[in-house]
């Protein structure tokens, strides 16, 4: 067996189409945007290199000059921990655990060569958002920049001595679902009863004038300490202005008091019950593929990306009355979704899971992020747990 750099256009080319043919008798597999994966190994589309970051791919060639496997390495200034840790991610490898294990190992090599002492993986070169962890439970088809992945791959990762650092929990309700706990009610109805809390989603015509105000306001107190960032009204510009080609304004939903913004429950529609339409490819054809299916035959399912509650008015009933106030719109015959799938909801965050399990959202997929320790000898810590 072989081991070759990504150098070339070509070898970037089969860096995504070895993905293809290894998955071409799996139903449940959507293959990626090539334009996703590929923009990400590029300084003047991915902004980390201009920040210092660092990436190396590779291709793993057998004794016939085929691609068995392929793999990715990458250092971010921004990942801070105990120790120096990189990533890995992209891996791609048929069933043999020394072909895999060679994979592996040429990523640590590389990431000792870097300075790091661990590595986490599989994982983004990127936001935490998409591509992150190796999915070991839930083998249905993939949300939106999600990873998928065959089911040997967890006997790959731990077989070489991963260890699980955390787990991501996708949870799944069905929008229609009446069905509630009755404390669930007795919460909502302690601000909806009170005027001073209002619950609706953004009309058309607020989406660029106030979605970036409100979004910032509340992010930033509920999730900028989790997330180790704040959120400029720039930047939410921008991530509207990435969503805009798909966002129905019906799932941008809010929550104020005395008119001052205080939750949201941002959702999409899955994208991917699109793309698998595209077969990678968002070229002109594509885009008018994707244009047909989106009004013609749009999905049936939500993606929902975030949902949070600024600290003042967390544990006073205002999740429970987001989710009922939207349930009234959900149940109108002309609302066409008929799931929800919550990306991604790590086992250090307990406060989400409650907030999901008292939603009667059950656990429908369940991704590892992995962590390896150079030092075999050092103790192994799982992520912290967020109170």
């Amino acid at each position: 067996m072989n081991v070759l750099e990504v150098t070339s256009p070509a070898q970037a080319k089969e860096f995504l189409d070895m993905a293809v043919r290894l998955y071409k008798d799996e139903k449940n597999w959507i293959r990626p945007l090539d334009e996703d994966i590929e923009g990400l190994f590029h300084p003047e589309k991915n902004k980390l290199f201009r920040k210092g970051a660092k990436a190396k791919r590779w291709l793993l060639k057998n004794d016939k000059n085929k691609t068995i496997g392929r793999v990715a390495a990458f250092t971010n200034p921004k990942w801070k921990d105990k120790q120096p840790t990189g990533g890995m991610g992209f891996f791609e490898c048929v069933n043999d655990q020394e072909a895999a294990f060679l994979l592996f190992d040429t990523a640590k090599a590389w990431l000792e060569e870097q300075g790091m002492e661990a590595m986490d993986g599989p994982i983004n070169f990127g936001e935490r958002d998409k591509w992150w962890g190796l999915l070991v439970e839930g083998f249905t088809p993939p949300n939106y920049n999600m990873n998928w992945n065959f089911r040997y791959y967890k006997d790959l990762f731990e077989n070489y001595g991963f260890q699980v650092y955390f787990k991501q929990f996708t949870y799944m309700r069905y929008v229609k679902e009446s069905k509630f706990d009755p404390k669930f009610h007795k919460r909502a109805d302690l601000t909806i009863n009170d005027p001073d809390y209002t619950y609706r989603y953004l009309k058309k015509t607020e989406l660029e004038s106030k979605f970036p105000e409100y979004f910032v306001a509340v992010y930033n107190k509920a999730w900028a300490k989790h997330m180790g960032k704040s959120l400029s009204i720039r930047e939410a510009q921008m991530m509207l202005k990435k969503l805009k080609p798909v966002v129905d304004p019906r799932l941008i939903y809010f929550g104020f008091y005395k008119g001052e913004p205080i939750s949201f429950f941002i959702s999409i529609p899955e994208l991917n019950q699109i793309f698998r339409k595209v077969n990678g490819k968002l070229d002109i054809w594509g885009k008018l593929k994707f244009l047909y299916y989106k009004n013609f035959n749009p999905p049936n399912k939500m993606l929902g990306l975030v949902f949070g509650v600024v600290p003042d008015h967390q544990g006073k009933g205002v999740e429970s009355a987001m989710v009922k106030k939207y349930y009234e719109m959900a149940k109108l015959p002309n609302f066409n979704y008929e799931t929800i799938e919550m990306n991604w909801i790590g086992d250090f965050s307990p406060k989400m899971m409650r907030v999901c399990e008292q939603l009667n959202a059950s656990i429908y997929k369940t991704h590892h992020t992995y962590r390896y320790l150079f030092d075999r000898e050092k103790p192994f810590e799982r992520h912290r747990i967020f109170e």
